[in-house]
This record gives structure tokens, sequence and C-alpha cells, in this order.
């Protein structure tokens, strides 16, 4: 797996939200005013709305000020400024700031720096920092190695749809092996519960509640981001073991085969993250799924998904019947 997708990663086009609280204060409704202005391609008007709330410690304006100097638009390109920008909301709990901060840390080269936002932008379920953290963990770099939850993180960001995580996943599988897969597999299901979890439950930026409206801001192209060259990647040792402990692997209830003649295909796709998402989803709702080994096969712009070995056409037909039962098609295959 090579790093330099992370470029890929980082100069694709940022949609990122302005949280606007709408209250009494004058001052709270002018954020609005310059996201108005803002989305009528007026930034220099945004700016001059958002600069004296920025310094007068207002977070929303600060993200945005952050947002207007990383692109260039009202100010002039200020990558550093952005940063200042960026951390000064991050430090008020302003958790797309904290994002934003850690990307742009890590592509303006200060990687060291910038892991613990993007650890924390990881866990939020923002797919860039899935993938860098997921790549970083693979290797051990900046980060201590472990497979388990590389795989898990790295699965997160294929399945957002992010194309430079489903590449990596193709490459780490060659060196992962199918217990840690399952286990990351797992663990990824968990995570996905989780980010859910913290999207409803995350507490407000403001110390007393008020209604709240989402803007969002238009997004930015890659040549609106200087790219960042990525560190090669060393080649991992395939008998390298994952750092984290494993929870126990769920007994399966379907019969396995180690050397068997069948598969059985779950579907065709036109593109692989699809093929990923469906057989991560059927894991969780298949029970002994996940001890079978998953096929992923692109050939002539079309991805199969199948699952097996199995050892005769019986058991095929009945695992079969399991994944028809969870509302997905299926067919046996011999090989």
């Amino acid at each position: 797996m090579d790093m330099k997708h992370i470029r890929g990663v980082l100069t694709a086009g940022t949609m990122l939200g302005v949280a606007q609280i709408m209250a009494t204060a004058p001052a709270l409704a002018d954020v609005k005013a310059g996201v108005d202005a803002w989305q009528q391609g007026d930034y220099a008007r945004a700016v001059a709305v958002w600069q004296p709330l920025a310094q007068a410690g207002d977070p929303d304006a600060q993200f945005n000020m952050g947002q207007a100097c990383k692109l260039g638009r009202g100010v002039k390109t200020d990558q550093a400024a952005a940063i200042d920008w960026y951390r000064k909301a991050a430090r008020q709990g302003h958790a797309r700031a904290e994002d934003n901060l850690g990307l742009l840390m890590f592509q303006q080269g200060d990687r060291a720096g910038a892991m613990p936002y993007l650890q924390h932008a990881a866990d939020r379920g923002e797919a860039r920092a899935q993938y860098i953290v997921g790549t970083a963990l693979f290797n051990g770099d900046l980060a201590t190695k472990n497979w388990v939850r590389a795989y898990a993180l790295m699965t997160r960001a294929s399945e957002a749809g992010l194309a430079q995580a489903t590449t990596s996943l193709r490459q780490m599988d060659r060196y992962v092996s199918q217990e840690q897969r399952n286990d990351g597999i797992a663990m990824a299901r968990s995570m996905a519960q989780q980010e859910q979890a913290g999207s409803m439950d995350a507490p407000a930026s403001r110390d007393t509640p008020r209604p709240i409206r989402t803007a969002d801001l238009p997004p930015s192209t890659p040549a609106e981001a200087k790219p960042v060259e990525a560190a090669p990647v060393p080649k991992p040792a395939a008998s390298v073991k994952a750092a984290a402990a494993k929870p126990p692997a769920p007994k399966p209830a379907l019969p396995r085969a180690a050397n068997g003649g069948w598969r059985v295909q779950i579907g065709a796709f036109s593109a692989e993250a699809r093929a990923r998402s469906l057989w991560s989803q059927l894991s969780a709702r298949v029970n002994g799924l996940s001890g079978y080994q998953p096929y992923i096969m692109t050939s002539g712009g079309v991805t199969r998904l199948q699952a097996g070995p199995l050892a005769s056409n019986a058991d095929a037909v009945r695992l079969c019947g399991a994944i028809k039962a969870a509302g997905a098609e299926c067919m046996p295959k011999k090989m």
C-alpha cells in the first residue's frame, strides 16, 4: 500500500458545513449573513462580516475565516492563517474545525502534530482522516502498527466512497490474514454504530441550547489546495500481526471447508466499494458468514462478490438460503 494516494485524498473537493446558530444577539445573526454572502459569491463581504466576529471569539466565524484563508476567497490564500483560525475554533470544541486542522497540518508537512486531530476526526467518521490514520496504522508510521484497526478504518473510508481507500484495501488483502480481516470488518461495524451514536449525542458548541441550522460552503476544487508529497510506504512483512487484542471469533453456524470446490456468488457491482459494503452488512446479519472468506474480483468493469470455500453444492445452497433470508441475492457456483 502506497501513501502517495494520500495526495488525491487531501486535494479532493471539500464540502464542509458551517454550523450556524440563530439567536436574538445581532452578532450571531451576522455569521449567517456572512454565509449568505459567501453562497452568493460575495466572498469579500463574507470575510468582512466574519472577521470581527472571529476576532471576538465566535467559533463558527473562526472556522469560516479558516475556510476563506485556505481557499483564498475574500482574502489572500494563507495556509498558516487558516491553521491558526481552525485551531482557535477547535479549542472551543468546533469539530469541523478540528477535522480541517488535522488535514491541513498533515498536508503542510506537520504529520506528527496532525495525527491527534486526525485520530479524533477518524473516530467521528471523517473518511479522509480514516484513510490517513488507517495507512499510518498499517505501516507503523506515526502510530503503533495495528493491522486490525487499520483494516477497519480503511473499510469505513471505502464504504464512504473514497476510491483510494478501496485501492488500499486490495493491497492490504495481500498481507492481512483472513482472521484479521474478519476482525477488522467486525470493528468497522462497531465504528459505524459509534459514529452514528456520536452524531446524535454530540454536545452543543454553545453554553446554552439554541436551534441550530446548517449552511454549506461551496466545495473547493483540487487546484485550490496544495498537494502533499507523501513518503514511500515500506512493504510490510506478511508475518506481522496486529497489535490490538482481538475479540473472540464468533462460532459459525454454517459448514466451512478449507479447500472446498464451491462458492456462493452474492452479487455483481459497478464499484468495488459497494461489494465491500454489502459484505460488511451481511456479515453482521447472517450468522456464521464472517467465518467464510470473501472473494472480491473485478473484471471488465464489473466487481463480483463471492464467499467460500464450501465443500458441496448442498452446503452452498444452505448458505445461499441464509443470505437470501437476509434480503440479498445469492447463487451457488462450482469452482
